[in-house]
């Protein structure tokens, strides 16, 4: 490695003296009425195509060009465009402010990028989505959701109906890096997942990663989603929220001090719970189901080159039937980031971030209580650099670590319980990181984004560390103090991608990444559930790796007002893990006994059509895909159906603006059942009928299939306030989507046995939500 690093070094340090003898023009561009900065927006100097930037996840640029007079645009999708003339005759700064369009066409679906920008870039497999975007399309109980958004997009696959889980181009649920303003999220559903933790109101930008995951990120096989929450207004304080049937939210947000400091707070909370206790049944009515989330962000320009920001997210779900069972779970985060401008060329961000996942899992039998409990806890300290070397490569590096702590479970029984109280071992590890990417635009029609991620897992004590045999018994046991270190793993991450302009509106591109995954969930049910068990790597289990190669054909047509990619991508997946036959995994002092390891492979193509402008506005999105795993130990070592593999997957997404106050949209999704196991015998044992099963995943659930359709009224104009009222219908002809199928002995004939179809949402549900803004 130290030559090529060598030559990597000398090419900077040539590039970098190359780029001083121009000027660079820099700032921030922020919305005009807010103050809110704009990620994405786009800088453009007129007359040469190549010479242009984007801003980053804080709304600054930089851009260098040789000394000369210029005519520079800054543009952002839904904002009027600022065009300035600049005269460089040394480095300089200047900010822009944006103001909102307010016309009909400029508020609806478009993704976040100019179409020069959609065209040109290198990255592939991305997906930017404004929150207009995805207030406009209708959910079940009329909750706005991110998660349910991006899952309309190909190579995005929905966990399906009570399940807030997605699958990436053939990776498992827990594959998917969820980031809210850097923090990771473990799970992020609501009410076993009907609804994400993520509360629209308070988020600013959606970003998704399906392939040629930029260097910066790291820890997961399949994707990134990225996701920013507002800043606060800086000019004057202002409220909304909404009353829905099932949950209400409420955000304020102002100024600390004004045009230098923000604050933005948004609560959200359901009340299913006051209508159980309104029903004469004694069960329903002593039951407990809500739950709610907490949105919190500050920040504080010192000066023209310091920011300080915090920002906080925490949630909770309760679940529980009178006393017989009840659950709860929930996440907290926390990050501190510092933004310093060195030069200006060279930005940096230092985060300080906490993540925090909790469940516990109650149970009463005969006056017995017994509760489990698990966590899983992270520290991480994290810095970032991006230096505009010159007007052709934009530089990113940077490093982080990151302290795990997962507690896998632990029983408490009563006093008067006759079970035994039981502790699971906590696992501490650290995971380090340092990379380096550039992006480099090698000539008018070619443009390269390559980079490197070094990335390192240290299994640490105290413990005691055993080693299993294929059978699952014992090879050796070892005690460990807590400064030792178990074991490690390192692995070099290369990330690869190009494009090359066939024309000013048609591009072809190609990428290729490797991603390892050190924190594992492992799950025995069909869906991805709270209670679902999270483990590290350790001196059984290995990382995950993935490689990826995957191309694609980017074309906009008919003056850009309609955007077509296709893509194609194969992906191989290493050291994968799976359950034995009849494992138990929930508070098992020895889990890592019952897991076998094997690899996978996924491939497939993508096709996507958007219209972009005019009064209606869509997208139709297919994917053609297979997903496979390979395990000595599970189908006699044959490649099986993953559970996630879905060979057809079709979404249909449109808004329709009919006039200035209403705004129609509907939604109508299609995809192949998942891969299920189902018994192919039974037996009788006590007097009980039992199953026997024997190929895993050998057959499917029926084909998935819904239209939604939902309508906004815009209230009539007002100086001091506004409000809108969202309408909508879940699975307007009450098609019986399968949750699970379940088998049993026929009620009429004991010795057959009847399969027996559930569905959570039979029949159509409308919703009504009254939205406002002061």
């Amino acid at each position: 490695m130290n030559r090529p690093l060598f030559l990597f070094i000398l090419l900077l340090l040539s590039l970098s003296s190359y780029a001083q003898k121009k000027f660079t023009i820099n700032g921030t561009i922020k919305d005009a009425n807010t103050g809110e900065t704009l990620i994405g927006a786009s800088i453009r100097v007129q007359g040469l195509s190549t010479l242009g930037t984007t801003t980053n996840s804080y709304g600054f640029y930089s851009l260098s060009a040789a000394e000369g007079a210029y005519t520079i645009s800054f543009s952002y999708i839904g904002y009027e465009t600022v065009v300035q003339k600049v005269s460089l005759e040394n480095n300089q700064t200047l900010n822009i402010s944006l103001a909102p369009t307010g016309t009909l066409e400029e508020v609806v679906i478009r993704a976040d990028r100019s179409n020069h920008d959609q065209i040109r870039s290198p990255q592939m497999g991305v997906e930017k989505l404004n929150m207009a975007q995805i207030n406009m399309v209708p959910v079940v109980m009329g909750e706005r959701d991110i998660l349910k958004t991006i899952t309309l997009m190909p190579g995005i696959k929905s966990g399906g109906e009570g399940n807030a889980g997605f699958y990436v181009r053939g990776g498992a649920a827990d594959q998917n890096l969820i980031l809210l303003d850097e923090a990771p999220v473990y799970n992020a559903s609501h009410l076993l997942g009907f609804f994400s933790t993520f509360n629209s109101d308070a988020i600013k930008d959606v970003s998704i990663y399906k392939g040629g995951m930029p260097a910066e990120y790291g820890g997961r096989l399949s994707s990134v989603l990225d996701i920013k929450m507002n800043d606060g207004n800086n000019k004057k304080f202002t409220a909304e929220g909404g009353l829905g049937l099932i949950a209400s939210r409420l955000k304020v947000e102002g100024p600390i001090v004004k045009d230098k400091g923000s604050f933005m707070i948004s609560g959200r909370r359901t009340y299913v719970d006051m209508f159980l206790k309104a029903s004469s049944d004694s069960t329903v009515n002593s039951s407990t189901l809500y739950f709610y989330d907490l949105n919190a962000k500050a920040n504080y320009h010192f000066d023209e080159k310091n920011t300080l920001y915090l920002s906080g997210y925490f949630g909770k779900d309760v679940l529980g039937v009178q006393d017989i069972f009840g659950t709860d779970w929930g996440n907290s985060t926390a990050t501190i980031r510092f933004n310093h401008l060195f030069s200006s060329k060279l930005f940096s961000n230092t985060s300080l971030i906490y993540s925090n996942y909790r469940y516990a899992v109650q149970q009463f039998q005969n006056e017995e209580d017994v509760k489990i409990t698990s966590r899983i806890r992270d520290f991480n300290l994290k810095q970032d650099f991006q230096y505009a070397l010159n007007s052709n490569h934009a530089f990113k590096f940077g490093a982080n670590v990151v302290h795990h702590k997962i507690s896998p479970g632990d029983i408490r029984a009563s006093a008067n319980s006759s079970f035994n109280d039981l502790h699971v071992e906590e696992r501490y590890g650290y995971e380090a990181a340092i990379y380096a990417s550039d992006e480099w635009r090698a000539s008018d029609k070619l443009t390269f984004l390559y980079g490197l991620r070094l990335n390192g897992m240290f299994v640490m004590g105290p413990g005691n560390f055993k080693t299993y045999n294929p059978d699952g018994t014992v090879l050796t046991s070892t005690a460990v103090g807590s400064s030792d270190l178990v074991k490690s793993y390192i692995n070099l991450e290369p990330r690869f991608s190009a494009s090359y302009l066939l024309n000013d509106r048609t591009s072809v591109k190609l990428s290729y990444n490797r991603n390892t995954q050190n924190i594992h969930l492992l799950s025995n049910s069909t869906s991805s559930t709270p209670t679902d068990l999270y483990v590290m790597s350790s001196n059984n289990i290995k990382p995950e790796i993935a490689d990826q190669l995957s191309t694609g054909y980017f074309q906009n047509f008919n003056d850009n007002n309609y955007e077509f990619s296709a893509e194609i991508y194969y992906k191989w997946m290493q050291n994968q893990i799976d359950y034995k036959d009849g494992a138990q995994l929930m508070v098992n002092q020895e889990v890592e006994s019952q897991l076998t390891y094997g690899t996978g492979r996924a491939f497939g193509m993508e096709l996507f059509v958007k219209k972009r402008h005019g009064r209606l506005n869509g997208w139709v999105g297919y994917t053609l895909s297979r997903t496979e795993r390979k395990f000595d130990a599970i189908n006699n070592g044959s490649y099986y159906p993953a559970r996630q593999d879905r060979t057809h997957d079709l979404s249909v997404v449109g808004i329709y603006k009919l006039n200035k106050r209403w705004t129609l949209s509907g939604t109508f999704i299609y995809g192949t059942g998942n891969a299920v196991t189902y018994p192919t015998g039974k037996y009788n044992l006590g007097g009980r009928t039992r199953f026997s099963y024997s190929e895993r995943n050998g057959y499917r659930l029926p084909a998935t299939h819904r239209l939604d359709i939902g309508a906004t009224l815009e209230g009539k104009e007002h100086k001091r306030y506004h409000s809108s009222w969202t309408f909508s219908i879940y699975n307007v002809y009450g098609y019986h989507n399968p949750y699970a199928i379940t088998f049993r002995d026929s009620q009429t004939d004991p010795n057959t046995t009847e399969a027996v179809r559930t569905s959570l949402f039979p029949i159509p549900i409308p919703s009504v939500t009254w939205n406002f803004k002061f």
